[in-house]
């Protein structure tokens, strides 16, 4: 069987692939990926949700090489994309962790741009990218189709969120501490942030997804549920 495509986004905020690290995680994403299949084969969209720097777009990007190796053709997003732009921040809080949780994400955009016509009865004409989060260009124009048999992987945090919750045919979510997720976080965002990378995590990010995971309960909502502490050796702890 070929290998189907797979459509990026537009955006400029990406990472890359990451190169197999262990036979333990490839087994895991490819028993991910055979959950996906059982699904069926029209249209499916996949929901990768967890705490900042859980590895989701990492294993959003592993599981669409999976897919499009079982020749799924695959659309990959990032909630990151479709956040308010930094224009209209003075309407709103976005600084705090509740402001941030309550603010930061444009749901209608994600809705009507990525969920709706991705989904098995919507029209395949798909935009990938809204707001580009680093250059603020707006892309919602750059359209993608979804074939009737693409499966869209979406990561993101508050991906579970009542407003988009039923949008996904499967839901996975990312297990690592709040303390990995704020260590891992600030070495991420270093070069961009600088000195104050560590406090972001600590007062806006983290108390962000506290209010979420207690208002929303995203780990009872979530399918699989995945121990990604050791990324060489994940670990299911939900299936």
């Amino acid at each position: 069987m070929s290998t189907a495509e797979i459509h990026l986004s537009v955006s400029t905020w990406r990472q890359p692939t990451p190169a197999p690290v262990s036979p333990a995680r490839t087994a895991l994403v490819r028993r991910v990926a055979e959950r996906v299949l059982a699904l069926g084969t029209g249209r499916l969209r996949v929901g990768v949700d967890g705490l900042t720097a859980a590895g989701k777009t990492s294993f959003g990007h592993e599981l669409a090489g999976h897919l499009a190796g079982a020749g799924r053709p695959v659309l990959r997003a990032s909630l990151d994309d479709f956040k308010r732009p930094w224009r209209d921040r003075h309407l709103y809080d976005r600084e705090s962790g509740e402001g941030y949780y309550r603010n930061a994400y444009d749901y209608d955009a994600v809705i009507a741009l990525l969920l709706e016509p991705a989904g098995p009865g919507g029209s395949g004409d798909v935009a990938l990218c809204s707001i580009d989060p680093l250059t603020q260009v707006d892309h919602s124009s750059v359209r993608t189709t979804a074939a009737p048999g693409a499966i869209t992987i979406v990561d993101g945090v508050f991906a579970f969120r009542p407003e988009i919750d039923a949008y996904w045919d499967l839901r996975v979510w990312m297990e690592v501490t709040p303390e990995t997720s704020v260590r891992r976080g600030a070495e991420r965002d270093r070069d961009w942030a600088g000195s104050e990378a560590e406090a972001l995590h600590l007062h806006r990010y983290l108390p962000a997804e506290r209010i979420y995971i207690a208002e929303a309960d995203p780990l009872a909502r979530a399918d699989v549920v995945v121990d990604n502490t050791v990324f060489t050796e994940p670990r299911l702890l939900k299936w």
